[in-house]
């Protein structure tokens, strides 16, 4: 009964950390970029909407301007990897250390910023999950249709295409370096909308939020991926496959917090469920693999 009295509050905080998981999903799946600025564009989206909502800032725009400071940090990331030609893991990294102070300098110099003592208006809250699932998934909901009619976009084709294949795409006239930023863009916006919406659904912004996202969104995306690929593989099918992947991995998260792990085991908990989903499809190609019987040639063997 302790499970199921908390499974609401863990679909609602699993498909907050779904929409995040969309933002990775459109740097490593699409852009083929392992983009580690996420663990700081998500902390910079609940920051900045904490900032502004306590500082009367209405809360639609509040998540907008979030969004936009998680876009601006993926410029950055883009702009240091396809203009000074830093790898794009140590771009990432490079981005998420900045982006440390940056947090911090939005926040006045304070660890937290809360939202408890004060009258806001939030769209979510953890006291209501129920209302918390529907406006989470409506606005999931939107920022998948909007992501279907991008990708079927001129821009978004050739976006598609830089992923797939740059050199081809450099062949054929595209820019493939603008591709890259407008698509780290795009992705770290997704991820700092998603840190807006956890900021208000927990009541706070922590400088710490974002530590271990990146593996977190991986997870939801192999859990996803796994189930949706089976049904229908397409890209609106994958992105919602991906978001399923992130309740999944909140509802395990939330049973195995009832179980009575330990919780400073969970990060360990994260790695070991992506460790699995990248090494299973690999070890059961490697080891596993059906021995092709060796073709008799026929004829006399001593001729």
């Amino acid at each position: 009964m302790v499970f199921f009295n908390a499974l609401p509050g863990a679909v609602a905080e699993g498909l907050i950390w779904g929409l995040m998981a969309i933002g990775v999903y459109i740097s490593y799946k699409i852009l083929d970029i392992a983009d580690l600025t996420v663990d700081g564009s998500i902390c910079t989206g609940g920051c900045v909407c904490a900032i502004l909502i306590t500082r009367g800032v209405p809360v639609y725009l509040s998540v907008i301007i979030a969004f936009l400071a998680g876009a601006l940090a993926g410029i950055v990331t883009g702009l240091l990897h396809t203009a000074l030609g830093i790898p794009s893991i140590l771009a990432g990294i490079l981005t998420q250390l900045m982006l440390y102070s940056v947090n911090l300098a939005i926040m006045g110099g304070r660890s937290i910023a809360s939202f408890v003592g004060g009258n806001y208006s939030l769209m979510l809250s953890m006291r209501d999950n129920i209302s918390a699932m529907l406006v989470a998934g409506g606005i999931i909901a939107a920022a998948i249709i909007c992501l279907w009619l991008f990708f079927y976009t001129e821009v978004g084709l050739t976006l598609k295409s830089t992923g797939d294949n740059p050199d081809m795409s450099r062949a054929q006239g595209i820019n493939v370096k603008l591709n890259k930023v407008i698509g780290l863009a795009i992705s770290n916006g997704i991820v700092a909308l998603a840190g807006a919406l956890y900021a208000q659904y927990k009541g706070s912004a922590n400088i710490n939020d974002g530590r271990g996202a990146i593996v977190v969104g991986l997870a939801a995306i192999f859990i996803g991926l796994s189930v949706s690929l089976k049904i229908k593989p397409n890209f609106v099918v994958s992105l919602i496959g991906v978001v399923g992947g992130g309740v999944i991995y909140y509802i395990i998260y939330n049973f195995v917090i009832l179980l009575g792990l330990n919780t400073s085991y969970l990060k360990m908990l994260s790695a070991i469920i992506v460790v699995i989903f990248l090494a299973v499809p690999y070890i059961k190609g490697e080891y596993f693999k059906k021995q092709k019987p060796i073709p008799e040639t026929g004829g006399d063997a001593d001729a």
